[in-house]
């Protein structure tokens, strides 16, 4: 095994069996298949790691260890820290310290974290804090800083190193111009931390004030201001600041709130009341909430009245329709659109299939997508290899993905698995993607084409 080509599989997805469907082989019984990819002198990471987890789920820590240990040996974070984590949570926090230290004395990000997180779970909490300390502009370290530090009693220590670091921020230069009146801050959330630490020691008000002076940006669809005033009961100020001009996700987390104490028709209303300002996600999300209450046919509305040819919008409109048994409506809905740009891309397109299936016109639809201009594209065969398994069709939709199995494999080894055919889609997605070779270097040109 090799550090860098478990790493590259891992985060690609490559010449390994994806994590999903390691779960679905060991519920369809083939855990012996899972633990000889673990085992195999070139292994496979998340088989390893299931099994892993699997043992230790059993009482059989030194036999998971044993799994992982091949993997820790090529000096492999990712390994490292699963192999810590079981150990943590069978008690041995010191082994655990123990197998981590070494990689966050080595500068790995991840093993900081961990290891400061372990050693203030165990009673270190101060060596976790200087652990931590010299890491304030790294937004990743400062969390867990907040809440070391909160928990030792140095919460206003932690807050006036925030304060300085929002004191001292230097002038923006992502954006490439000089004009642009920003401050760049490290770490970048420095005001959510501040306001995180005056949450932690009870002081709500402060909290809030630091989040309002500073600038609630939301990040990740969670708007730091929204969700604290929810946790505190806070209400008339979330509606409040959700009516702000530019507000869309304090709008959607007074919604959630509403509909989680059964007030349907006040979330529907904030939805409604802000779809003006926000011509995309309101509207999208007032019709997946009518939606989800058996309300469709509105929901349908709310999205035609859109009018737009936006794949998001369109995804959301056609699986409307669907299920609400209108799917003739929809190709209607597309036969527009089509007209209206006097042709249909791939990404239009693609929404037929699946409205022509729920008309019983499968084969049409499967017609249709072999002659259009970009049905031979990788991407329209899997689409199309989709519908087919979807529609009860999935030994049409191997024989579809067969005619190239390693640009496939991806989509063909799930289908394999289903149809009993599971050591063969291991080997599928197994198998070493082939090597291309760099372009040679062109040299450097000043003249057109660069």
């Amino acid at each position: 095994m090799d550090s860098a080509v478990l790493d590259r599989r891992t985060r690609m997805h490559e010449e390994c069996v994806p994590p999903g469907l390691v779960d679905r082989l060991l519920a369809l019984g083939h855990a012996d298949l899972v633990r000889a990819q673990a085992l195999a002198e070139d292994g496979d990471w998340f088989c390893a790691r299931a099994w892993a987890r699997l043992l230790a789920q059993q009482s059989r820590l030194p036999e998971a260890l044993a799994v992982l240990a091949p993997y820790i040996g090529t000096g492999w974070w990712t390994a490292a820290g699963e192999a810590a984590r079981l150990l943590d949570a069978e008690g041995r926090g010191e082994e655990a310290v123990a197998l981590v230290r070494p990689f966050a004395r080595d500068g790995e990000r991840l093993a900081l974290r961990d290891l400061a997180l372990l050693l203030d779970r165990h009673g270190q909490g101060e060596e976790a804090y200087e652990l931590l300390l010299p890491h304030i502009a790294d937004w990743f370290l400062a969390e867990p800083l907040v809440e070391v530090g909160v928990g030792l009693g140095r919460g206003e220590e932690v807050a006036a190193l925030l304060e300085t670091r929002l004191a001292s921020g230097t002038p923006c230069t992502e954006c490439g111009g000089p004009e642009c009146g920003e401050r760049y801050r490290k770490p970048f959330n420095a005001v959510h931390l501040l306001a995180s630490v005056r949450e932690r020691q009870g002081r709500t008000d402060e909290a809030v004030a630091v989040l309002r002076s500073y600038g609630s940006t939301p990040v990740n669809n969670r708007d730091p201001l929204a969700e604290l005033l929810v946790r505190h009961g806070r209400i008339d100020e979330l509606r409040a600041y959700a009516a702000g001009e530019e507000q869309p996700q304090a709008v959607r987390h007074l919604a959630e709130f509403l509909e989680a104490r059964g007030d349907v028709a006040g979330a529907v209303e904030a939805y409604r009341e802000h779809a003006e300002r926000d011509r995309w996600h309101a509207p999208a999300l007032l019709a997946e909430l009518l939606a989800r209450h058996g309300r469709r046919a509105e929901a349908i509305e709310v999205m035609r009245a859109l009018d737009s040819a936006e794949d998001c919008t369109l995804d959301l409109l056609c699986g409307l329709f669907a299920a609400e048994g209108r799917a003739e409506d929809g190709l209607a809905h597309l036969d527009v659109l089509k007209a209206r740009r006097g042709k249909e891309e791939w990404e239009l397109f693609r929404l037929r299939g699946p409205l022509l299936a729920a008309c019983g016109r499968l084969d049409e639809a499967v017609e249709e997508a072999r002659a259009h201009p970009e049905g031979r594209n990788p991407y329209a065969v899997e689409g199309l290899a989709h519908l087919l398994a979807g529609a009860g069709r999935p030994e049409e939709a191997v024989a579809l993905l067969e005619a190239d199995r390693l640009e496939h494999r991806q989509a063909l080894g799930p289908l394999l698995v289903e149809l009993g055919r599971v050591e063969e889609a291991v080997a599928l997605l197994r198998t070493p993607v082939p090597a291309v070779p760099l372009p040679e270097p062109a040299g450097y040109s000043d003249c057109p084409p660069f």
